[in-house]
């Protein structure tokens, strides 16, 4: 399956001013929030609970490529995403990562607040992760002491984490990625639509995909939220 065929055109709509913590401040609103197209979802986590972490909160810009995962757009400007599509993806996902060595999984991410919860999500699934800074040559280059050969890559956001995209296709691995609205997928073989720029978004989907995927391998979760979350200093 593979989102690489869809068109790369970017239809800005507004000014984008989100932040990093986008969805925690719109919590009292989220709960009453329209954020799916279907009437009785059967999803993995109270729809509530989506809402409540900011799931799908998106941003002020969209993509061509990202129309088809959101539901609507807020008076405010803000795209929503459809969580009842962002659950079918966490499920497709872990269907795909259950075909690899959990060694040979890849999880990146330079944007802060999906560093921890990436680097939990390797921890539960047996995954390698590189977060922060992406070194350029870390899949193309044998000569760096860094250098490995993972045969599928997660990504928290197609652009921050565009250094880990590009050798990703270089060297011809696929690509699975958390992508807001703003996000092309011309690059990436399955899309996750997601806020990936709020801290408890990214905790819930990483949490639920690693769950996800240790329940298709018969393993029990041993992990909850909690662990995904970083403790704020």
């Amino acid at each position: 399956m593979s989102e690489r065929e869809t068109s790369d055109e970017t239809t800005l709509e507004a000014p984008d001013q989100s932040t990093d913590d986008t969805g925690e401040a719109d919590e009292a609103e989220a709960q009453t929030e329209d954020v799916t197209a279907e009437t009785d979802p059967d999803l993995l986590i109270p729809v509530e609970e989506y809402l409540g972490a900011g799931v799908h909160i998106g941003t002020q810009q969209k993509t061509k490529d990202m129309e088809r995962f959101i539901h609507r757009v807020r008076t405010d400007g803000l795209y929503v995403l459809d969580v009842s599509k962002t659950d079918e993806r966490i499920r497709t996902a872990a269907d795909f990562l259950e075909n690899y060595d959990p060694e040979q999984i890849l999880v990146t991410s330079s944007r802060q607040y999906g560093r921890f919860p990436a680097e939990k999500f390797a921890e539960a699934v047996g995954a390698r992760a590189r977060t922060g800074r992406f070194i350029p040559g870390t899949l193309t280059n044998p000569q760096y002491d860094g250098y490995i050969e993972p045969d599928v890559v997660v990504v928290t956001d197609p652009i921050g984490d565009a250094q880990a995209v590009k050798e990703a296709i270089t060297v011809g691995i696929p690509v699975i990625a958390m992508c807001d609205s703003n996000n092309a997928t011309s690059n990436v073989d399955l899309v996750i639509p997601t806020n990936n720029k709020g801290r408890r978004a990214l905790s819930v989907v990483y949490w639920l995909l690693g769950n996800e995927v240790l329940d298709r391998r018969g393993a029990e979760p041993a992990y909850g939220l909690e662990d995904f979350e970083e403790s704020e200093i």
